[in-house]
């Protein structure tokens, strides 16, 4: 429940930020271009709201809504989510969003983009400032990788050190590698000491490498142990600090990896299992382990999520992290580029959404509060809040109907025509992008509950 609690309040501070800053940037332009702006609310406040107050001589009602689903700001003369037609039916006023010049509406409509995406490029900048960039060069890391059975059919081995591309020398270990890999006509490795390369088709399903259980490739990690958990299995069986698992069930453990695939394993036979006899059955393994000194062969009962009950190092344990830092200066160019380049990279795996596995793979307000850390930390907390604004500038920028984008879409459109859509069009495309919408959002959240109760 702590864990639960924690993510739900970074993920409601980081969503309540972005909702006010991406509203005050509509907020900016209006007052700029003298439109008026009626209500200025953080959630939406359907037949009631939490908190409101108004400002004596002030034209701006402030509030905070019931249903936590983003925020608006009313602006007057202007066709949105509120669905005001009466106000549209009275004679156009010189304080409306309807009587200012097309380029001056179109500015007011992309000021919440604009300052989504601009404030993504400060936190990056200021992560970079305050704390560096710090990882593990993936040519430090010795051991290896661990690879799945595609993988394998391309060339890989265990233990294979990747290095880089005939695009790229490789960074880190995270979504760029894979992504890099999956472009990539040519792999760079070291195996067994002597350099190599890989020869790849340089289209391989990125979303596919990333899902697939056992992952396409993973640092290899061994199968020793660090610490053991008091009162779990494996203080019953007397495993000790550093040991090594060697077998699980007949199978050779050369891994941890490994006995992660293996345990993997007794979680399908645990889902499948009818009766107590069946999960205990699940639940129950053979285990050879040992040292130097010893090896030590039996049986045990894994608990019932299947944890034997010890602790390995850490990669930042096994290998030195390295850390670049930068002055203030240096940050703000340093984190443009990195800015630029999440969004280049959210953008090009868009295209994996139009697929039946990338349908599957969105997710509604339970899955992105799932990306914060299950405890408070604040470098994690500015980084993801970075990434949502980006996010965010991006989805509001989509030329659909009731986002930004929509609007921007109809604004160009007056402009280079010289011709205004009708108010009664306007209503018509705002009624069908808050329905698309609305289904997008009850899939995306209809996804997220599959997956809790294990459909997906």
């Amino acid at each position: 429940m702590e864990v639960f609690l924690i993510r739900v309040l970074q993920f409601m501070l980081a969503i309540s930020l972005l909702v006010l800053l991406h509203e005050g940037g509509h907020f900016f332009f209006s007052k700029l271009f003298g439109v008026r702006v009626e209500k200025f609310y953080l959630f939406f406040d359907w037949k009631f709201s939490l908190f409101k107050f108004k400002p004596k001589n002030s034209d701006t009602e402030y509030g905070v809504g019931w249903i936590p689903l983003g925020g608006y700001c009313k602006i007057s003369g202007m066709i949105d989510e509120s669905f005001d037609t009466e106000q549209m039916k009275q004679p156009a006023q010189p304080w409306e969003f309807r009587t200012k010049p097309a380029w001056q509406r179109l500015l007011i409509m992309i000021g919440g983009v604009l300052v989504n995406f601009l404030l993504a490029l400060f936190i990056y900048s200021q992560i970079l400032f305050w704390w560096g960039d710090t990882y593990i060069p993936v040519k430090d890391m010795t051991l290896g990788m661990k690879f799945n059975q595609e993988a394998k059919s391309y060339g890989f081995q265990d233990g294979d050190i990747l290095v880089g591309t005939d695009l790229k020398t490789f960074k880190d270990f995270s979504a760029d590698l894979y992504r890099d890999i999956s472009e990539a006509h040519r792999v760079d490795i070291i195996r067994d000491g002597k350099p190599m390369s890989i020869t790849l088709p340089g289209n391989l399903n990125l979303l596919g490498m990333l899902k697939a259980d056992p992952s396409f490739v993973r640092p290899l990690l061994p199968a020793q142990v660090d610490s053991i958990l008091p009162g779990s299995p494996a203080t019953g069986i007397g495993l000790q600090k550093g040991d090594k698992i060697l077998a699980l069930n007949g199978a050779p453990i050369d891994s941890y990896n490994e006995f992660v695939d293996q345990l993997g394993r007794r979680h399908d036979m645990l889902l499948t299992a009818k009766s107590q006899a069946d999960s205990l059955k699940a639940r129950t393994v053979s285990i050879v382990f040992g040292n130097d000194t010893r090896c030590d062969t039996t049986s045990v009962i894994l608990t019932p999520d299947l944890k034997l009950g010890f602790i390995i190092k850490s990669i930042a344990d096994i290998y030195n992290p390295v850390t670049t830092e930068y002055g203030f200066l240096e940050s703000i160019p340093a984190g443009i580029k990195y800015g630029w380049h999440v969004l280049a990279s959210y953008v090009d795996d868009m295209k994996y959404v139009f697929s039946a596995e990338g349908a599957k793979s969105l997710g509604g307000f339970g899955a992105i509060g799932s990306l914060f850390p299950p405890m408070w930390d604040w470098y994690m907390f500015w980084k993801m809040t970075a990434f949502l604004s980006i996010i965010l500038a991006f989805m509001n920028i989509l030329p659909i109907p009731a986002l930004d984008g929509g609007h921007v879409l109809f604004l160009l459109y007056e402009m280079i025509t010289r011709r205004k859509p009708s108010e009664n069009f306007m209503i018509k495309a705002e009624y069908v992008g808050f329905g698309i919408l609305i289904l997008l959002m009850v899939f995306a959240n209809l996804n997220d509950i599959l997956r809790w109760l294990g459909y997906m």
